[in-house]
């Protein structure tokens, strides 16, 4: 079939930028896929440091004001190696959702060879993103504060810096997790050492001044109250996804699936990359699973291999329609 004139305006833009090398770089060569995956966002920076900074706040008043003082040398060890340690994980996991690629589609892939390796079926449509130069697989969205489209994309997330995708969602799961159970950790002992100075000298049930105490538990509950609700609930709502295997903004759009849906259990294990075990409450480990590696699935093209008008023409007239879709 024969695209008309008509079509091919309506389908692809007569100047799209992918056709303009100067606009639209090839994409990366292999040597430098390993490169660090860091979104430079003032907000989202700033965020992240926020983030961190009260997760210290929090562990200075847990251990400073409440455990160092205590008497009970077996109560102080035990809360203090459990949430620290706990810390650890959640800064970990916070650490691997900022600086994981969440599973961005190469830049400037909307080259004759890839679209000829994707073995489009006679009629079938593929879709450029007109923002970053790059053919869009299903369910990847565009995201403007990392100017890339990101497979499975949930959302952007300012406190982690980064967009949750397809490759980094494990670990922001495991970030509000941990968050949430420090949190709770930190309200109950909060609520026992209030209960302590009560029946005790509350000179002696702090190093600090009895004001300075009362302050600093104060803002600590409030912190571990906000945050316990608050990543409680994005916990949910993420694995509820999984579970679903239905992104944040697939769920706002609406969008009917075209994907085989993997739900339940299955998809758990998809997300987390192999059976259940411990390496899924494990922010160092490494995800193993079927789906592809983004970056992988598109070699190294020379800037002659962007294609040309005429290409493009050449390309249409058997039967695959491109279309530029606009987020």
């Amino acid at each position: 079939m024969m695209i008309t004139p008509v079509h091919r305006f309506r389908d692809i833009e007569r100047k799209p930028e992918y056709l303009q090398p100067e606009k639209c770089v090839p994409p990366p060569s292999r040597a430098s896929l390993g490169t660090m995956w860091f979104i430079r966002d003032g907000c989202g920076i700033a965020c992240a440091v926020v983030t961190w900074m009260l997760v210290f706040y929090a562990d200075f008043v847990v251990l400073l004001v409440m455990l160092v003082p205590s008497r009970d040398y077996v109560y102080s060890v035990i809360n203090g190696t459990l949430f620290n340690t706990l810390a650890f994980l959640a800064l970990a996991s916070h650490f691997r959702a900022m600086l994981t690629d969440p599973g961005a589609v190469p830049k400037g892939n909307a080259t004759k060879e890839f679209i000829e390796s994707l073995q489009l079926k006679p009629g079938q449509v593929v879709y450029k993103c007109p923002k970053c130069c790059s053919i869009k697989p299903d369910r990847a969205h565009h995201c403007s504060v990392c100017k890339r489209c990101i497979r499975k994309m949930d959302h952007h997330c300012p406190w982690v810096n980064n967009c949750v995708g397809e490759n980094n969602q494990k670990y922001f799961v495991l970030f509000t997790m941990y968050i949430a159970l420090i949190s709770l950790h930190a309200l109950i002992m909060v609520g026992f050492h209030f209960l302590y100075c009560f029946e005790e000298d509350w000179t002696k049930c702090s190093s600090f001044s009895p004001p300075t105490t009362v302050i600093l538990l104060i803002l600590l509950c409030f912190e571990a109250l906000l945050f316990l609700i608050f990543t409680s609930v994005m916990f949910g709502t993420q694995v509820h996804s999984i579970c679903t295997d239905e992104t944040g903004i697939e769920r706002l759009k609406n969008q009917k699936p075209t994907w085989a849906k993997v739900r339940g259990w299955e998809g758990m294990k998809l997300a987390f990359g192999g059976a259940f075990s411990l390496d899924w409450f494990n922010p160092f480990s490494n995800l193993d699973c079927t789906r592809p590696v983004p970056g992988e699935a598109v070699a190294a093209a020379p800037e002659s291999a962007i294609m040309t008008q005429e290409e493009i023409d050449q390309f249409l007239a058997r039967d695959v329609t491109v279309q530029v879709l606009h987020e």
